[in-house]
């Protein structure tokens, strides 16, 4: 070869070279991409972070039932300790203030504003969350605050069956108003529930979740999954409405806040491009967003369930409907993967299981065939599908009419393995791709239209995870539970702290 031909190809591959640099470099996006006064912050729940949970007079909640139950965790833990925020916190607000988020969402629990659900307020239970907003607010951290993440006063449960009874109504207004109250004149944005969707089937129809309640296949003590799921969700759903029509009328114009809910939701693409599968995809929609968003937006649930469910579904009264209607200022939306959905023509899951799955008339995977949706994160259910975010936000912003939306969940968990090393599980590299990927799409969204006002990574620190307990980790800061939970940064959180401070 020539030094001249050699010097060509040289030449070639340095451009290149370049030019995927060139390339790459314009894929990684910051927050200057985004809009001015976009919120970006990290999230968590009480009771998988707080711990304390016999301290300062809280009472138990059903989690601390279900969580001390045999069998009902995947690695037989609990959460008395969990990752010890309630002592903790102003070491992990600090955390968030070097990240550079400008909001953290977390929740009250309950049961240490009531320790019986109503009655008597428990005095050092307001006291902690006063203290946990103003050190929020002295490090320039707006506080979003979730009221009912999961974790309902175990009294109530043993009282009336919780969301099962319309008594639940008046006691959850009751505690919201002592929310406004004690801390409304600080915190200016509110989540009524979390992912209740999640609660009502997990907990009242399959019987994996708090307070285990089901009928399938006869794996619970009580319970019928055919018609205890849609009646926690109108309880729900008319226990938001009430607290958002107490809000308006006798807090919002003095106190300035807004008030949403999170929902759950997976993007479902049609399994083939047939109109049988194209329909079944509607439909797992419909039972799952749209059974909570629908009445909210149009004043009753979709067609599609009324159709299927029948009179086990509940009806809202004139009344109910107009007040339920409108009651939102925002839509939380905690979105972590897509999967494929499929008409299911044959019927058998409605001859085994008798649930909403079966009446929603579609079966939803991340598999087509043998082929998966996208690359496994830890969790058997999180496949990561970044693509999945733009066509949710597009599908909100279509139906139902652009409101404005926050993202109060988005992230991925690595595994909780006792042979990997605190040095070797820092290296979380699938993180950052899966946040990149993700943030890139919900950018995307944005130019498309969309009515796109944060993000929240899930989440700040590893926890407890609910029925997987330890066992995954999901946190931007590594915990190390064997060495008195101390916290480490992962190399997501220089990612993520370079992604907040760049500027165009």
């Amino acid at each position: 070869m020539t030094l001249k031909k050699r010097n060509i190809i040289i030449n070639l591959i340095l451009a290149v070279t370049l030019l995927f640099q060139s390339q790459t470099c314009k894929s990684d996006i910051n927050r200057a991409d985004f809009p001015n006064g976009f919120t970006f912050g990290t999230a968590s729940s009480a009771f998988q972070v707080e711990g304390a949970v016999k301290e300062d007079g809280r009472g138990p909640s059903i989690w601390d039932t279900f969580s001390h139950t045999f069998g009902k965790i995947t690695d037989s833990s609990n959460a008395d300790v969990a990752v010890d925020h309630y002592h903790r916190f102003e070491e992990d607000i600090e955390l968030m203030k070097d990240l550079g988020v400008d909001a953290y969402r977390f929740s009250i629990s309950w049961s240490r504003i009531f320790p019986n659900g109503s009655g008597a307020i428990n005095a050092a239970g307001v006291e902690h969350y006063n203290k946990v907003i103003n050190a929020l607010l002295a490090k320039g951290i707006e506080p979003y605050v979730t009221m009912y993440h999961w974790d309902l006063p175990q009294a109530l449960e043993d009282k009336y069956q919780g969301w099962l009874s319309n008594k639940i109504i008046n006691d959850f207004a009751n505690y919201a108003e002592i929310l406004f109250q004690k801390f409304g004149d600080r915190v200016k944005q509110w989540i009524t529930f979390n992912e209740p969707h999640t609660f009502a089937t997990q907990g009242y129809d399959f019987g994996l979740q708090a307070p285990g309640r089901c009928s399938i296949l006869r794996l619970c003590k009580a319970g019928n999954s055919s018609t205890e799921p849609y009646i926690v969700a109108h309880n729900v759903l008319r226990s938001h409405a009430f607290v958002a029509d107490i809000y308006r009328k006798k807090y919002k114009k003095v106190q300035g806040g807004s008030l949403g809910i999170a929902f759950n939701v997976i993007w479902y693409e049609n399994a083939t491009n047939t109109q049988k599968d194209i329909d079944a995809a509607q439909r797992a929609q419909d039972f799952q967003l749209g059974w909570f968003l629908d009445p909210l937006i149009f004043g009753d649930y979709p067609s599609s369930m009324r159709n299927r469910v029948g009179n086990r579904l509940p009806k809202f009264s004139e009344a109910e409907a107009a007040l339920v209607k409108g009651s939102l200022d925002f839509v939380g939306i905690n979105h972590y993967t897509t999967f494929y959905a499929r008409d299911n023509s044959t019927n058998v899951a409605g001859t085994v299981l008798h649930d909403s799955i079966a009446d929603s008339g579609a079966i939803t995977l991340p598999f087509n065939g043998t082929k998966p949706i996208g690359e496994r994160a830890n969790s058997i259910w999180l496949y990561i599908v970044p693509q999945g975010m733009r066509s949710l936000m597009n599908y909100i912003k279509q139906k139902y009419g652009n409101p404005p939306v926050v993202i109060t969940e988005n992230g991925m968990d690595d595994p909780n393995s006792p042979f990997t090393s605190v040095k070797d599980a820092l290296k979380d590299e699938k993180r950052i791709q899966y946040l990149n990927g993700y943030l890139s799409e919900l950018l995307a969204s944005i130019k498309d239209g969309c009515n796109v006002k944060g993000h929240f990574v899930w989440s700040v620190l590893d926890n407890w995870e609910w029925s997987a307990g330890y066992s995954c980790r999901f946190g931007l800061y590594f915990v190390d539970y064997k060495d008195n939970l101390k916290r480490y940064p992962k190399q997501s959180v220089e990612w993520y702290k370079n992604f907040l401070k760049k500027n165009k």
